[in-house]
């Protein structure tokens, strides 16, 4: 329904008296959806004086629990169906018949619930065994990607037409919309919440989740500047996986790499919060399964030290750098690129915080051997050179 509509049919259906800017605000968070309309009206009629619309709107946007336990309460006689306990019964009578008709319908909308509803790019939907870029450097990274196929039972066009087709079906009952740039797909909120209730109910949350976050991670790259585009349109989905953790060693590995490319990402735009959440996370997770002397670790905890410093908390900063910095040195060699860029945050965090002379002697340390194993010319060799300037420049010199 439009607003208009679905305030007039909120009022009607109310008992009471209410703000209409509240009203207005109530509609717009239910996406004007009239099951869930005359489902908060019924609470509120319910519950009147003691709860107000702004108290219902409150409630409804602390947690998905609480959506569920408002839409899923006895609408009594304000039902428009007497065989429909409340708003997501009704819901979950078209999907068991999607289920039944068209199963690999179901299991679409089932991975599409954990998206963000917004903007879901068609290539997140495809049952891909594709990883992502798997490493890089620590400050201006160089990833490479580890390919996994997996066996095809069909041709590209037999699956491209199953999920047009399973689009199809899905769209007919409005569960999803295609957006205007006909490129992603959007799903209203309630439906995403319904979706999720029913698989927990029926014991396959876990199992969309892990998909949700294999495919993500497929398709989310590195965070570094060429892959900016790619990353934007993807990130509002990476940031919903901060609170998705999954379970089973494997999923949890690529959850830890989509994260720690998610903060690559936040961090080099300046989000520090998001950049600081998600490596910590990240690291927290390579740690338990990697141990303290993985490289993947490693990156992890540089990460975590260049969100730390981007939120200006130097201390804590410095400390993880050296840990870093020193492991690098005892596992890869004190001559390995992560180990020399390792050196090189170090001698910057050093000079943030007026300690020139040590962090002089460090990236004239990581020069030498830059200039030895790459040559003068070479970026990392000249990135080094750029560093020093700045110290030297900080001093006056």
């Amino acid at each position: 329904m439009d607003e208009v509509h679905s305030v007039a049919l909120f009022e009607k259906k109310l008992s009471t008296q209410s703000d209409r800017k509240d009203t207005i605000e109530l509609v717009a968070e239910l996406e004007f959806m009239p099951l869930g309309i005359v489902q908060a009206a019924a609470y509120i009629s319910q519950r009147a004086p003691r709860c107000s619309v702004r108290q219902y709107i409150e409630k409804f946007q602390k947690t998905d629990r609480s959506k569920t336990s408002l839409l899923t309460h006895e609408a009594g006689h304000l039902r428009r169906d007497r065989d429909a306990q409340n708003s997501i019964v009704t819901w979950q009578i078209s999907f068991d018949y999607i289920q039944q008709e068209r199963p690999s319908a179901a299991d679409l909308l089932s991975l599409m619930s954990f998206f963000d509803r917004q903007g879901i790019p068609e290539g997140l939907l495809q049952n891909r065994g594709r990883m992502g870029d798997r490493c890089g450097g620590l400050e201006n990274p160089d990833g490479n990607s580890d390919e996994f196929d997996e066996e095809n039972s069909g041709s590209e066009t037999d699956i491209t037409d199953e999920l047009e087709n399973d689009i199809l079906m899905l769209r007919n009952y409005s569960f999803i919309s295609i957006n205007t740039d006909k490129t992603t797909f959007g799903m209203h909120r309630l439906v995403q919440l319904a979706t999720r209730q029913w698989l927990q109910a029926h014991g396959q949350l876990e199992r969309w989740k892990q998909q949700y976050i294999k495919n993500l991670c497929a398709e989310f790259p590195a965070g570094k500047y060429e892959n900016w585009a790619k990353c934007g349109t993807l990130y509002p989905h990476v940031q919903l996986a901060l609170a998705q953790q999954p379970e089973g060693e494997d999923s949890l590995r690529e959850w830890a790499l989509l994260l720690y490319n998610g903060a690559w990402y936040a961090w080099l735009r300046g989000s520090s919060s998001d950049a600081e959440k998600m490596s910590v996370k990240s690291m927290k997770e390579r740690k338990r399964q990697l141990g303290e002397d993985d490289d993947e670790t490693l990156m992890s905890q540089a990460m975590v030290a260049l969100a730390y410093k981007l939120r200006g908390r130097w201390e804590e900063a410095e400390e993880l750098q050296v840990q870093v910095m020193e492991t690098s040195r005892r596992v890869l060699g004190q001559e390995h690129q992560n180990t020399l860029i390792s050196m090189g945050n170090l001698a910057l965090t050093y000079l943030y915080r007026g300690r020139w002379k040590e962090a002089e002697e460090l990236e004239l340390q990581v020069i030498e051997i830059r200039k030895r194993l790459l040559g003068q010319e070479h970026l990392d060799t000249l990135i080094s050179m750029g560093n020093l300037a700045l110290i030297y420049s900080s001093q006056g010199r």
